[in-house]
């Protein structure tokens, strides 16, 4: 396994093959081979674009819900974190430490959506517990891609 494609990768996925070689100072074939590799191997699970979806005009409205669950028994989270993740409007789910059990974000085009989707398909779920939502305001960096355009709420953001 290759870590510094990995990084590199991660960094910019639409970096060519013939970049990355040279970046790695390798051959274009072995890092081409080396890729193949890590997608079959399911290392590599896609590759995504950051999107800024504030600057749309039907920006969306995202949330993180935490949600505090009963464990099932013999599979603990697994089955409750598989039917949240089925759900369209989920993006993520994450099993956490501390002082709820899933981390869920969430995806919409109102407010009233997102809370209409934690009432009446998360929260009914007989493992859980509680919900606590939290709307996103606003993304200042997402998968280690800056989204500010040099100015905060303020006018004055620089780097």
């Amino acid at each position: 396994m290759n870590i510094k494609l990995l990084k590199l990768l991660g960094k910019n996925a639409r970096y060519s093959v013939a970049e990355l070689a040279t970046m790695l100072g390798a051959d274009e074939k072995t890092v081409k081979d080396q890729i193949f590799e890590m997608e079959k191997s399911g290392l590599i699970r896609g590759y995504k674009a950051v999107i800024d979806w504030e600057k749309l005009d039907s920006a969306a409205v995202s949330a993180l819900i935490e949600l505090k669950v009963s464990p099932q028994a013999d599979y603990g989270f697994e089955e409750i974190a598989k039917r949240v993740m089925m759900y369209p409007e989920v993006e993520s789910v994450y099993l956490m430490s501390g002082g709820y059990d899933l981390c869920v974000t969430v995806r919409s085009k109102t407010f009233q959506q997102v809370a209409m989707f934690v009432a009446k398909e998360l929260s009914t779920i007989d493992a859980v517990v509680s919900t606590a939502t939290h709307f996103i305001l606003r993304r200042y960096k997402e998968l280690d891609v800056i989204l500010t355009d040099g100015d905060d709420d303020r006018g004055n953001f620089s780097l």
